[in-house]
Formats: structure tokens, sequence, C-alpha cells
């Protein structure tokens, strides 16, 4: 599938509500646990959301459509949310999140990003160059990969309890990162 704007941002709309959905309301045991040494919990996922919607997507959008690759972007912590997320309950990162993403999609339109603005290039610190349209479309990739981890982390927490099921459940075989 090509990259299409509207469409991506059809999907990064829907994020915020679909992980509310998810979590929203659960006891701590769903939210808060993970499926190991060296993985997130829910809360973790919503958090590093976040930190991506504060320092992340639209800063390096604005940067190459700017500066080009004349500016690298600024390096991105991936586990700012454990330090940021400190003492706050997992509704108000939530409802954080949506207001965040809201923002975010509408900065994203206000910059009237055409066709031929999507193969302009950044200068990303580990990956090198990249384009906006890959900024973008991992946007939403990224998006989905965390709300299939929130889902598997979630499932993981009944694995040993499906009995001979667990043979039939995909979901609990997967990855643990």
């Amino acid at each position: 599938m090509e990259f299409d704007l509207e469409e991506a941002m059809a999907a990064l709309t829907r994020t915020p509500a679909a992980l509310k959905a998810m979590l929203s309301g659960l006891p701590r045991n769903w939210t808060e646990n993970n499926e190991g040494p060296e993985t997130w919990s829910p809360y973790d996922v919503i958090g590093h959301l976040i930190h991506g919607e504060r320092v992340d997507w639209i800063s390096r959008a604005k940067i190459i459509l700017e500066h080009g690759e004349a500016r690298p972007f600024d390096p991105f912590d991936r586990f700012a949310q454990f330090e940021e997320s400190k003492g706050k309950k997992l509704e108000d990162l939530l409802d954080e999140f949506a207001a965040l993403r809201e923002r975010n999609l509408a900065t994203l339109r206000g910059m009237k990003i055409g066709a031929g603005d999507f193969e302009k290039t950044g200068q990303h610190p580990a990956l090198g160059r990249v384009t906006l349209k890959e900024l973008l479309a991992t946007w939403v990739t990224h998006d989905l990969d965390h709300i299939a981890q929130v889902a598997r982390t979630m499932a993981k927490q009944y694995a040993s309890e499906v009995g001979p099921w667990q043979a039939y459940i995909s979901i609990l075989h997967d990855r643990k990162k």
C-alpha cells in the first residue's frame, strides 16, 4: 500500500481512542504487568507514546521541512517514559496522549504538506538519511506496533491459564519486546 497522508492521519486519529477502549478502567494487573524482564507494560507504552508526541514526530517533520539534512534530528530517548510517567494515573496518561495527538494532528494539517514534500530528507542520528514520507509512515506503523504490543502483553497475563488452547493462540508465542 502506498503512503497517503489523509489515510495515515485517519489511522493516527484512532490510536488514542483504541488504547483508551482497551485500557481505561481496567485493574492494574492488566495495565501494569509486562512480559518479563526488559519489556514494557501497557502503562509504559502509553508513557512512551506521550513522549513521542511531545518530542518526536512533529518536531522531526518540521526539521525536515525547515532545515533538511543541515540540522540532524535530536536523539530520541526511548525510555523517557519511566521517569516522566512516575506517579501518574493511567487515566490521566490516556487523556494526555489523546490531547497531544489531537494537537499534533492539527499541527500536521496546518503544515500544508504537499506531494512534493514527501521526498524531502532529514538526518536521523542512527539511521542516516530519511524522507518525510518515511517518517510519517513510521508514525502510523509505530502506533500499530504499540497497539499490538499492548494486546500481546495483556494476552500473556493469561498464558498459563488457557491450558491446552495455548497451542492455538499465536499471540502467546510472539516476540517479547
